[in-house]
């Protein structure tokens, strides 16, 4: 049975994803996301500072935030891992449905011949 604490983020838009530098202080980025299986998924670049960091170092905190990136609900900790092969392009799939303006993304990722990364995080052991 999958793990309830991610169950209240399946229905929203929007995702504060705070990642942590070597120093310890935390980086939050607003971020679109997909809750399948009781982990969450997230697209980004795979150049940018949130994988880079999530490569230093797994532990991660999520929380319900609007577009801009203001926390609307209590944070929940998780462990996040860069993710490949097919479920990586299950994932990929599914966020499509969700954001339609990820296949926009998708497209110009395609001409600018940037590098993407999925995220996937699970709920930190109890």
């Amino acid at each position: 049975m999958p793990d309830a604490r991610f169950a209240r983020f399946g229905d929203h838009k929007y995702l504060s994803l705070e990642t942590f530098r070597k120093s310890g202080e935390g980086v939050k980025t607003p971020v679109w996301f997909l809750l399948h299986n009781g982990a969450l998924y997230i697209y980004t670049e795979a150049a940018s500072g949130k994988v880079k960091r999530i490569r230093n170092n797994a532990r991660v905190r999520v929380a319900l935030c609007t577009v801009r990136g203001r926390v609307t609900g209590p944070w929940v900790d998780g462990t996040a891992a860069i993710i490949d092969g097919e479920e990586r392009r299950t994932a990929d799939r599914l966020l499509d449905r969700k954001y339609f303006l990820k296949k926009i993304f998708n497209f110009l990722t395609r001409i600018n011949r940037h590098e993407r990364a999925m995220i996937k995080v699970q709920p930190a052991p109890a």
